[in-house]
């Protein structure tokens, strides 16, 4: 394992000559103990190539370095292990390993892939929680990026489900980003995995999460995108997905959303449109599909209200909608009508997004 460890550090030659070297090597260890002259041997290994091999791996202190990461409590598996993530091993510029904390089996064969928008809208949210419970609820597991938004709901909602998930990091394993998820990221650590590329204490930067994206789909069967802008990092996803030859899903919104119109684009591509769970499970070949009513029972809140508030609530959806909008179709005093919406945000049912427009949060 230090070995892997080393060549997990390795940075000269560049990455496509590392990979060349494994291909024909098959061995982190062997490859540490080649002499000059056989890397010389080696035809795709120019002389730069070969004195930075050299320079980095006399500086390397193999057990020092090995025991620092150890004491990291993370895990490593690279693609000389047989536990190796079978479906990253056919995608285009695998990563050689991957450092993990949790349980490394949870990324098996029944598992989904959901990504969508930062800066999600209620729908999006409520859509990400309830898909992603009904697949755990069936035992699938669930694969996101732990980023705000789409991909925090969709962990938390397998979660909730009694699933399994997976959290794919653009920064080492053993980093919490962003911090406000520490709560999920233990979660996660203690009822799935988290994997990474990056070493460990590596902190996030920009071009990470890109790349980040070729593993996510890679580990999936399928991949679902909830919620994408136009220029969405997610659609990044869902391109390595099709050249991956995924099956790709897409919620579809209003045209008139900004949020949407990846996801509609997506969809006017030829991606499938993800309609109800039925749909999708009997698409992923099960024999027998649960309907997204059945599955999502337990995320809803049991509802207590008056028949006054029950009017008004009804009247509400998952995009935002304003007052003055409710008081024409509820026919309803506009204090009356105001006093129910206190009520109703007190309960937990509705919330206010902008001034006097409110969404339904059950």
């Amino acid at each position: 394992m230090k070995y892997k460890y080393w060549y997990m550090n390795l940075r000269k030659p560049k990455a496509s000559v590392r990979r060349l070297l494994m291909e024909v090597f098959h061995s982190a260890q062997v490859i540490y103990t080649l002499s000059e002259s056989e890397l010389k041997k080696c035809a795709f290994l120019g002389q730069e190539d070969i004195r930075g091999f050299l320079e980095e791996r006399g500086k390397w202190n193999l057990d020092g370095e090995y025991q620092k990461f150890c004491a990291t409590g993370l895990g490593l598996v690279t693609v000389e292990d047989r536990e190796y993530p079978c479906r990253l091993k056919n995608i285009y510029n695998p990563p050689y390993g991957l450092y993990f904390a949790g349980d490394l089996s949870v990324a098996g064969e029944n598992s989904v892939a959901i990504v969508g928008a930062r800066n999600c809208s209620e729908y999006g949210r409520k859509m990400s929680r309830e898909i992603s419970f009904a697949l755990g609820k069936r035992g699938y597991s669930v694969i996101s990026g732990m980023a705000r938004g789409i991909d925090s709901h969709a962990h938390q909602g397998c979660l909730d489900g009694g699933g399994k998930t997976v959290a794919v990091l653009g920064c080492g394993a053993d980093v919490c980003y962003p911090k406000e998820n520490k709560r999920l990221y233990e979660q996660i650590k203690s009822q799935g995995c988290i994997f990474s590329e990056y070493l460990p204490g590596t902190a996030p930067q920009p071009q990470f999460f890109p790349a980040r994206n070729r593993i996510i789909s890679g580990l999936s069967k399928s991949v679902i995108v909830v919620e994408a802008r136009e220029k969405s990092g997610s659609l990044i996803t869902m391109d390595f997905a099709l050249e991956q030859g995924k099956d790709v899903y897409s919620v579809p919104g209003r045209i008139t959303d900004p949020l949407s119109v990846g996801c509609n684009r997506l969809i006017a591509q030829g991606a499938g449109i993800l309609t109800s769970i039925e749909d999708l499970l009997s698409n992923m070949e099960e024999i027998q599909s649960t309907s997204l009513e059945e599955c999502i029972s337990g995320v809803k809140n049991d509802i207590n209200l008056s028949p006054e508030q029950q009017r008004v609530y009804e009247c509400f959806d998952y995009y935002p909608k304003a007052i003055e909008t409710v008081a024409g179709e509820c026919q309803m005093d506009l204090l009356r009508l105001l006093d129910a919406i206190m009520e109703l945000c007190e309960k937990g049912f509705l919330r206010e997004v902008y001034k006097n427009e409110y969404v339904r949060c059950t």
